[in-house]
C-alpha cells in the first residue's frame, strides 16, 4: 500500500455552514492543522464492475459538505442526513444512488443525535446552534416531509448520546452544555414519544462527553469512556437500568478512550476500538466487554490507530471500521474488518476519499453508505462499501 505523510490543513469552504439565517447565506472556513496521511485506494473502481474482493464505489454527492452530522436509516430504506453546520437536510435513495433535499430543520444542529422512533419519525436532540433559538429538539416525519418542534430537553447538550430503549423512550446521556470548552454533564434524561416531553432520570457517576452508549440484550445500556471536554480521557464504564432509572459502575476498560467506537456483536459482547488519544498503543487497541460477567478482555489490535472513525456491524457478523484520524498518521482512507469468530482484524478495500467525523449506515442490501466528514479533498462525497471478503493482515 502506497503511503505518503505530509503536513497539511483540512480546508472546508462550507456554504451555509454554521449560519442561523437562510441556508447558503453564510460561508465558514474550518481549518485544522494536522499531519495528513494519504493512502491510495486499494482497488481501482469502474462503473458496473463486480470485483471478487470488497470494493468502495462512489455514489451521488450531497448538496453540501457535512461533519458532526447524523445519518438515519428510514423505514423506506432511504437515509436521512441532517445537521452538520447546515439548516438543510438531505436523503439518499439507494434505488437511484442520488440525494434529494428534504424540508429544512427548524434550527441548525451539530454534535447532536438522531434517533429513529418506533412510529418511523426521527428525533433530533441537542446541538442547536442558534443562540436565539428556543428549540433544541425536533421531529422529522417522512410521511409528510416536515420537521416539527417537540418538547425541549432539560439541558443544552453537545457530544451526548441517545439510545432507544425497549419501552420506546429515548435515553439521552451526558455531553457538554456548550459546544466548545463547555462543562461536562452527569445528567441524563428520557424522551417520551407518546407525550413529546422530557423527564430527568438518574445521573451518571462520572461526567463525560464523546462517549458511547450501547443497548445490551438484557435491556441495560452500557456507557463507556469519553472525556471531560478539557483533555482528560475516561476509562470508566457504567450501566443504566431502565427499570429503576439508575446507574451502576461496571469494570473499567484497560485504556482510557474518547471518540472511540462501540459495537454490539452477535455474540452479545461489545467491541470497543480505538480512541485512545495521542498515544499509539491505546488508539490501535480494541477490547471486549462481556455483559454476562461484567468484565473486559483484550482483543486483537487494529492495523491503524484511529479515532473519529465509524464502526458498522455487517450482516455476516463482522465489523467494518472505516476512516478516522490519528495525530501521528493523519486522516485514513483505509478500512478494516473484525471477525468475532476468529478474533482477528483484516484490511479490506480502502475508501476513495480519506475522512473522519463521517457517518456510516448499513443499508438493507448489506452495503454500507459512508457520507461526509472532514477531508482534505471532498467533504460532501458519499460512497458505498460492498463486502466481498478481506485480505488478512500480517
Amino acid at each position: 500500500m502506497k503511503k505518503t505523510i505530509r503536513r497539511g490543513v483540512v480546508l472546508a469552504l462550507l456554504a451555509g455552514l454554521g449560519g442561523c439565517g437562510a441556508p447558503g447565506t453564510d460561508e465558514t472556513q474550518i481549518k485544522q492543522d494536522i499531519v495528513q496521511g494519504v493512502e491510495a485506494p486499494d482497488v481501482a473502481l469502474r462503473d458496473g464492475e463486480t470485483p471478487s474482493e470488497p470494493v468502495w464505489v462512489l455514489t451521488g454527492s450531497m448538496a453540501l459538505p457535512r461533519l458532526y452530522h447524523t445519518a438515519t436509516l428510514l423505514p423506506s430504506g432511504q437515509v436521512l442526513v441532517a445537521g452538520g453546520f447546515n439548516l438543510t437536510a438531505e436523503a439518499y435513495n439507494p434505488a437511484t444512488g442520488t440525494w434529494w433535499r428534504t424540508a429544512d430543520t427548524l434550527t441548525t444542529h451539530r454534535s447532536h443525535t438522531a434517533t429513529l422512533l418506533p412510529d418511523g419519525k426521527v428525533l433530533i436532540a441537542g446541538g442547536a446552534q442558534c443562540s436565539h433559538s428556543d428549540i433544541n429538539a425536533e421531529l422529522y416525519d417522512p410521511a409528510t416531509n416536515k420537521w416539527v418542534a417537540t418538547g425541549n430537553m432539560l439541558s443544552t447538550r453537545f457530544g451526548h448520546t441517545a439510545t432507544l430503549l425497549p419501552n420506546g423512550k429515548v435515553l439521552v446521556v451526558g455531553g457538554t452544555d456548550s459546544e466548545y470548552g463547555g462543562n461536562p454533564l452527569t445528567s441524563a434524561e428520557l424522551y417520551d414519544p407518546s407525550t413529546g416531553t422530557w423527564t430527568a432520570t438518574g445521573s451518571l457517576g462520572t461526567a463525560r462527553t464523546h462517549h458511547t452508549a450501547t443497548p445490551l440484550p438484557g435491556g441495560l445500556v452500557l456507557v463507556v469512556g469519553g472525556d471531560d471536554d478539557h483533555g482528560t480521557l475516561r476509562a470508566s464504564a457504567e450501566l443504566y437500568d431502565p427499570n429503576t432509572g439508575t446507574w451502576s459502575p461496571t469494570a473499567n476498560m484497560w485504556a482510557a478512550r474518547t471518540y472511540h467506537s462501540a459495537t454490539l456483536l452477535s455474540t452479545g459482547k461489545v467491541l470497543v476500538a480505538g480512541g485512545g488519544g495521542l498515544d499509539w498503543a491505546p488508539s490501535v487497541s480494541a477490547e471486549l466487554y462481556d455483559p454476562s460477567t461484567g468484565t473486559w478482555s483484550s482483543a486483537a489490535s487494529m492495523g491503524h490507530a484511529r479515532r473519529y472513525h465509524s464502526a458498522t456491524l455487517l450482516k455476516d457478523g463482522k465489523v467494518l471500521v472505516a476512516g478516522g484520524y490519528h495525530d501521528h498518521s493523519g486522516i485514513y482512507y483505509s478500512a478494516e474488518l473484525y471477525d468475532p469468530a476468529a478474533g482477528t482484524w483484516s484490511f479490506t478495500a480502502s475508501m476513495n476519499v480519506e475522512r473522519f467525523q463521517h457517518t456510516a449506515t448499513l443499508l438493507p442490501n448489506g452495503s454500507v453508505l459512508v457520507a461526509g466528514g472532514a477531508s482534505n479533498h471532498d467533504q460532501s462525497s458519499a460512497e458505498l462499501y460492498k463486502p466481498k471478503g478481506g485480505v488478512i493482515m500480517n
